[in-house]
């Protein structure tokens, strides 16, 4: 998806202005957030697992998480930028 169509998307469904994360390589243990999240990658990769299912994710993929659904999260060897809504 292209930022601009991105960013479009998630002032539709109400998120706030977006802001880009910055991860190193690494894994984030089991946790949660109190907010929705519907994020672009923007380069590097990540893996989200929820459960026992572990979706990847590159540059150009959207991921989205519910608030307080507890989930991990694993990234690449060049570690992972996103861009993110939260509400």
């Amino acid at each position: 998806m292209q930022r601009e169509t991105f960013i479009r998307s998630l002032a539709d469904e109400g998120f706030p202005e977006p802001v880009v994360v910055t991860r190193e390589a690494g894994v984030m243990e089991v946790h949660s957030h109190p907010f929705e999240a519907k994020a672009l990658v923007i380069e590097g990769e990540l893996h989200i697992r929820v459960g026992d299912e572990e979706r990847h994710y590159t540059a150009g993929d959207v991921f989205h998480l519910a608030a307080n659904l507890p989930h991990a999260e694993r990234y690449g060897p060049q570690g992972v930028q996103y861009l993110v809504g939260r509400k």
